[in-house]
């Protein structure tokens, strides 16, 4: 029963605050019954920055921050907090930690492998540090290369860990097979597949879908809303499946 009323309350919360547009979404559970890296880490990416006030809400309650490689004077100017600088460091960026002693608690991690992006080293270094979740900001925008790659990224992790990218106009992460969340009436819910997403099946929308095949280009579900107060049920049987959750 307690654990009930904690989820209830947590989506009574996070209700709150898509209508004050400001997200605290890190599962925004009480530090007296989470354990050890069970609140989500935060990863700060370099595209376009957010609202400094949804950033301040989100690093507030993250344990851990990681910032990729060329995002670190952006994040220094602004006075953020962070523990790891992480990348393979080709963005001609040559700032010295060592200048800086209040900094000196910055880890530095290099990881070469051009294989990855640096959004995906950064996910996979906090799933070998045993964190169950991240939140990502400054994801979006700039560079359509970089923007189109982070959010498909999101599907290649969905088995290993919880994501969500976050900004100033959305929040998008993978949808589970069997998907069920508390919503207000009017908010507004794309779902977009990654390739396809076959047999997809929708409540409590207002354009519902049976049984529906999601391709790309062709056929989404985008600026779909939610019908009514209550639960939006969504569920699919093979492919990959992104959410996205945005507001004005």
């Amino acid at each position: 029963m307690l654990w009930y009323l904690v989820k209830i309350y947590l989506v009574h919360v996070e209700t709150l605050q898509f209508r004050d547009k400001y997200l605290k979404f890190v599962t925004v559970s009480s530090h007296h019954i989470v354990r050890d890296n069970q609140e989500p880490a935060l990863i700060i990416a370099n595209g376009e920055s957010c609202d400094l006030g949804l950033l301040g809400d989100l690093i507030e309650w993250t344990p851990y921050t990681v910032v990729l490689d060329g995002a670190m004077q952006r994040v220094l100017e602004a006075g953020i907090r962070c523990d790891v600088w992480l990348g393979d460091f080709d963005s001609g960026n040559e700032i010295n930690l060592q200048e800086y002693p209040h900094l000196s608690h910055i880890q530095k991690v290099h990881i070469e492998n051009q294989d990855l992006t640096d959004l995906q080293k950064g996910i996979e270094y906090l799933i070998q540090e045993g964190f169950t979740g991240v939140n990502i900001v400054w994801a979006t925008g700039k560079r359509q290369d970089h923007h189109l790659n982070n959010i498909l990224t999101l599907s290649k992790y969905s088995e290993r860990i919880s994501l969500n990218i976050i900004d100033d106009y959305s929040r998008i992460y993978p949808c589970p097979n069997l998907y069920k969340k508390w919503y207000q009436k009017g908010t507004s819910i794309s779902l977009i597949p990654v390739g396809e997403a076959t047999g997809v099946n929708t409540k409590n929308l207002r354009w519902n879908l049976s049984n529906e095949r999601l391709f790309l280009p062709n056929f989404t579900s985008s600026s779909n809303e939610v019908l009514e107060d209550g639960f939006v049920e969504i569920s699919f049987k093979d492919g990959h499946l992104l959410v996205m959750e945005c507001w004005d």
